[in-house]
Formats: structure tokens, C-alpha cells, sequence
């Protein structure tokens, strides 16, 4: 098979491609794939350190008041459209897979436009503004909430999960927590408000470590680069005494952490609610007020409504509802459990399998 994926400006756009590549290289080891995506994206850091060939496209985003860089948001799509033609005229691929971005538009609207095999992978409960558009032109429609399929044409859509959910499925222990000066064998809540860290829950974490301190659960927290510092100085002397509390700048092995941890809490991206439903790991979840569409308070709603995960909203999160949400959940073993439950349910461990068996139908 051939395959043509194309997405691209975060991560949670680019891993669910490259996830179901892996997926697609394990079922049939002789496949063709090219990954086409914008120049300025996350993707010119992930690719390269890929063996996918990867080419590039100039694209921008449009801007929410009238300005005339739209103008130039449009000359350069319509460019784009052009040059992704050639791509895949010279790429000859068996479908196109778009996984989200303003590339994926140009590319998918393209290979639309000269009639190969089109599937968009929508990885929120609310579409963004390409996928939305994409929908008239493509053929199928692979959701990883089925609260998305509203949006959408019925007869295009089937839910499928999140392809990154699959690749961390079946993940075991260990004894990772040493990593951190934590004891594996202890109960542990893990924190996180993505790769760059969030103000408002650094916040409120530093204002509750004396409270988490005297827990008999323990606490990992990574922070962010730009917060680290800060932490440790104003920390101070008090330093001692957070025993059962690591703090670390980055976590690079996320999901084998997970694995070993009893709860998260974070934002609510699609990456990091696949993984963490693929875990079967319960979370109490700060959406990030920063997003399109408010579009991590849906994908954390569409958890919380079946019981998988707790709800703090940004602009209402303090040191001392953390503090009781987190103590409501691990001193309440009962609760724990069935929020682990409900949790697995939620995740979808076969999704690029699903992903891979949809696009079947259509090639």
C-alpha cells in the first residue's frame, strides 16, 4: 500500500499519522509512505528523526479580524493546492490520510480534486476549522469521540479512536520511578500541563505541595522548562520536606511513567487523552483556555460524562480544589477503580487497526 499522510503544527496532529504508519508497516512491510507538511510546523522537529520521506508545503493560518495577511493566507493555499498535485501526481498514492492542519487542507482538498481515495482523521470532540472543510470533499471520516460525528455528514463517519492509543497499549510496569526518587511500589499522581508547562497549574501546584507533602500518595510533577526554576527557588528550604514529591523539568518517557502511575493530571489534549485511556488510567483534567474552539473542555466533557475523569476548569483551579480532587479520587479506592474502568472503556487499544480496516473500504 501506498500512503500519503499529511498534518501537521502540534503533535496532536502529527503522532496520530505517524502511529498508524507504524501500525500499517507492521501489517504490510512492503508499503510506500510519504509525509507532507508545513514548513514552519512541529513536524520539521518529529520527521527527521524518522526514516518517513517528508516534504514541506508554505502554508499559514487565517487570522480571526480583517487583515490582509488573509489575502496572503489564500494566495499561499491556493499555491499549495498546486504544488501538492504534483506531489502526489508523482507519489501515486493508494489514499491520502489527513490527520489536521492548515497543510492537511491543501493536501487532502487536492488529492480529492484528482480523485484518490481521501480519509481525514478528526482526533477532538470539536473539529477544527480544515477538518470542517475537508468534510464535503473526502470520502470517510475517522473520528476518535463519536461526539464529533454532529459535525459531519453520517455517512462518512465511523469511530476509530486515536492511532496513538494502539501504540501504547500493552505497555508494562516497571520500576521507572526510581528515575525520579519515588518508590514504585507507593501510589503516585502524576502532573503535567504539557511540554511547555501552564502557568495556571504551576500555580496552583507550588501553593499545594505543603498539603500534598503530607499525603501517603505520591507526587510527580513536571513542570516546563520556564517554570522549573522557579519552583526550586521558591521552594527554598522547604525542600525537605516534600519526600514523597518530585519535580522535573520535562518528562521525556511520558507514557512509560504513566503506566506506572495511579492518576494524572493535566490538559486535555486528543495525544495525551489517547494515551492515558489507552493506559486505563483515570485523570482529573485542567482544559487548556488557549485552544480553538474551546476544544479540550469538549474532549475532557465527553470524559467526565462517562465517568473517567474530573473536571477543573483554568480559570477556577486553585491549590485547594486540586488538593480535594485529587484526595476525593486516591483515598477513595472504590472510586479509583470504577474511574479505571470506565476509563479502559473509553479507550479505543485497536484504533489504527480500526483506522487501517476503514481506509480498506475505500481503496
Amino acid at each position: 500500500m501506498r500512503v500519503l499522510v499529511t498534518g501537521g503544527g502540534t503533535g496532536g496532529h502529527i503522532y496520530p499519522g505517524l502511529a498508524f504508519i507504524n501500525y500499517v508497516k507492521s501489517v504490510e512491510p512492503d508499503s510506500s509512505f510519504l509525509y507532507v507538511g508545513a514548513e514552519r510546523g512541529m513536524e520539521n522537529k518529529i520527521l527527521p528523526q524518522t526514516d518517513i520521506p517528508f516534504l514541506t508545503l508554505e502554508v499559514q493560518g487565517f487570522k480571526r479580524k480583517l487583515t490582509f495577511e488573509n489575502l496572503k493566507t489564500i494566495q499561499l493555499f491556493l499555491k499549495s493546492i498546486k504544488q501538492a498535485k504534483r506531489i502526489i501526481s508523482d507519489f501515486q498514492p493508494d489514499v491520502v490520510l489527513g490527520t489536521g492542519g492548515y497543510v492537511s487542507g491543501a493536501v487532502v482538498y487536492a488529492a480529492a480534486k484528482l480523485g484518490v481515495p481521501t480519509v481525514v482523521h478528526e482526533q477532538n470532540s470539536v473539529p477544527g476549522i480544515t477538518n470542517k472543510f475537508l468534510a464535503r470533499y473526502v470520502d470517510k471520516i475517522g473520528l476518535a469521540f463519536s461526539d464529533a460525528s454532529q459535525y459531519f455528514p453520517k455517512n462518512k463517519t465511523i469511530l476509530v479512536g486515536n492511532p496513538r492509543a494502539q501504540e501504547v497499549v500493552g505497555m508494562q510496569p516497571s520500576d521507572v520511578l526510581h528515575k525520579f526518587d519515588l518508590d514504585p511500589a507507593k501510589k503516585t499522581v502524576l502532573i503535567f500541563g504539557g511540554s511547555q508547562g501552564a502557568l495556571k497549574v504551576n500555580q496552583a501546584v507550588v501553593a499545594a505541595l505543603p498539603e500534598f507533602a503530607k499525603k501517603d500518595y505520591q507526587v510527580l510533577y513536571a513542570s516546563g522548562e520556564r517554570y522549573y526554576e522557579e519552583i526550586n527557588e521558591s521552594i527554598g528550604m522547604n525542600k525537605d520536606a516534600f519526600t514523597n514529591i518530585s519535580i522535573q523539568p520535562y518528562i521525556k518517557n511520558m507514557t512509560e511513567v504513566m503506566v506506572n502511575c495511579d492518576l494524572l493530571v493535566g490538559r486535555a489534549g486528543a495525544t495525551s487523552i489517547a494515551e492515558f485511556t489507552g493506559l486505563g488510567l483515570p485523570a482529573v483534567l485542567i482544559p487548556s483556555p488557549y485552544v480553538t474552539n474551546d476544544h479540550q473542555t469538549k474532549n475532557a466533557m465527553s470524559l467526565v460524562k462517562e465517568g473517567a475523569a474530573k473536571m477543573l476548569q483554568d480559570d477556577e483551579l486553585t491549590a485547594e480544589n486540586l488538593v480535594a480532587t485529587v484526595d476525593e479520587i486516591m483515598e477513595d479506592e472504590a472510586l479509583l477503580q470504577q474511574m479505571i474502568e470506565q476509563t479502559k472503556k473509553q479507550g479505543i487499544p485497536d484504533a489504527s487497526k480500526r483506522l487501517y480496516q476503514f481506509i480498506q473500504t475505500i481503496i
